[in-house]
């Protein structure tokens, strides 16, 4: 599988100790259960049981991600490690510490990196979510844990991304889905830990042709719920990228895993 080498540690790579500017981020217990990808191969295509974990109720806010470049001077723009980030990194900020004048604090920091973002994350003692992790929370509705099937949901979603996009996203704060996650949703673009490896399948690296693997449509084929024409615009998104790329759309979220004290 493909996967991003430098995977953690990214704070203490620079000797910094991590969680310095914590904050009191609000986090939500998601329960345990099981979860139907949209990225099931023909070797998979049962439920998978995805772990309980807890997530950040809103993605990252420029605000806090401002605490969080003055905390750690070395992710500001002109300071980060050009391996880690691209020339868009943080572009919309007036200077290195500070969003352009008058914008909304609230909202969702974008411009950024995978390697900041999961920067940030360990910084609060946390790290990004996996995608089945996101995409459990995300499939939800405000009542159900799982609304994926309902056309008229589905509709509502790919709407947002019909929609010309311009001055930037809005603030965070949107209505609760069933597990209390706002915002999963026609706000921003999210990063997750895997985003790199979600085109690549088990059964697909067991192929018996090897030219599968050079291609993204080879992974494409596996998709499930191929009319999900939002899902799949993410998959490809966040596919195309590389680690150190950013975007005006992309921004984050963080999970923390659940202590082996706490779960007993």
């Amino acid at each position: 599988m493909i996967r991003v080498i430098v995977a953690a540690g990214l704070l203490a790579q620079f000797g910094m100790p991590g969680q310095a500017h914590a904050q009191g981020a609000d986090y939500v217990r998601v329960p345990a259960g099981t979860l139907v990808s949209v990225l099931a191969g023909d070797a998979d295509r049962g439920p998978v049981t995805v772990a309980a974990f807890d997530m950040r109720i809103l993605p990252v806010s420029q605000d806090a991600f401002r605490a969080f470049v003055i905390a750690y001077p070395q992710w500001q723009r002109g300071q980060a490690v050009r391996a880690f980030v691209d020339g868009g990194y943080l572009k919309d900020w007036a200077t290195p510490e500070h969003p352009m004048e008058g914008a909304a604090s609230a909202r969702p920091v974008v411009n950024v990196s995978w390697f900041a973002a999961q920067a940030y994350c360990e910084a609060e003692g946390a790290r990004l979510p996996t995608w089945q992790e996101w995409e459990y929370v995300a499939a939800a509705d405000a009542s159900r844990h799982d609304a994926r099937a309902d056309p008229a949901w589905r509709a509502r979603i790919l709407n947002w991304y019909s929609r010309p996009v311009g001055g930037g996203p809005g603030d965070v704060g949107g209505e609760a889905n069933f597990y209390g996650v706002r915002d999963m949703h026609g706000l921003i673009w999210e990063w997750v830990d895997d985003f790199n490896a979600l085109l690549v399948s088990p059964d697909s690296r067991s192929a018996d042709d090897p030219d599968k693997l050079q291609f993204c449509g080879a992974g494409a084929i596996n998709l499930q719920q191929r009319d999900n024409y939002a899902v799949l615009m993410r998959i490809a998104l966040l596919s195309s990228l590389g680690a150190a790329d950013s975007t005006s759309s992309l921004g984050f979220r963080c999970v923390r895993p659940i202590s082996s004290k706490e779960k007993s």
